[in-house]
This record gives structure tokens, sequence and C-alpha cells, in this order.
């Protein structure tokens, strides 16, 4: 039996943000099987984004799955670098 996908308590915030700039973003998080959380659209581009909490680093399983991901994968603890990481800011904020 599969449990309920855990959403990371900053989720919501980083979607909020990510919105804001205009981009599009879908909830991966009941695909499971260390598929990051978000998939994102945003000026003609398309990312798969995971989600942790400021500290949390990636799981064995999730480390391996962005490492074969063809495209863009990339990790946000924060809003700032949801939006660094699409693009939306130009330079990454110091933490």
């Amino acid at each position: 039996v599969r449990r309920a996908a855990k959403v990371d308590a900053n989720q919501a915030a980083i979607v909020a943000a990510l919105r804001k700039v205009g981009a599009t973003v879908h909830s991966l998080a009941s695909v499971g099987n260390s598929c990051p959380d978000l998939l994102i659209g945003y000026r003609a581009q398309n990312f798969v984004m995971e989600i942790k909490m400021p500290g949390e680093e990636l799981r064995p399983g999730q480390r391996t799955w962005m490492e074969g991901w063809k495209g863009h994968a990339c990790v946000a603890h924060t809003c700032e670098e949801a939006l660094y990481s699409i693009g939306a800011l130009k330079r990454k904020l110091p933490a």
C-alpha cells in the first residue's frame, strides 16, 4: 500500500512565487519513485524541481533520479533558489 505523498512545508510558498513570475506549475508529488515534486514551465522551457526544507539534502534515490534526468532538474530550499533555478532571478541571493 502506497503512503500519501509528503509535501514539504515550504512548497506552497515556492509554488506561489513561481506562479507570480508567470511560471506554470504542476505537482508531481504523487508520482513517487523519487520523481521530483514539481513540473514547471517558464519562458518556453520545462524544469523538474525537488523541494527541500532548508538544511535538507536529497535522499540517495532522489539524487540518482536527478543525475539521470536529461533535462533541466534542480533542487530548491527557498523561493529565491526556485526563482534563480528557472532564470527568473539573474543572480543567487546570499543565504
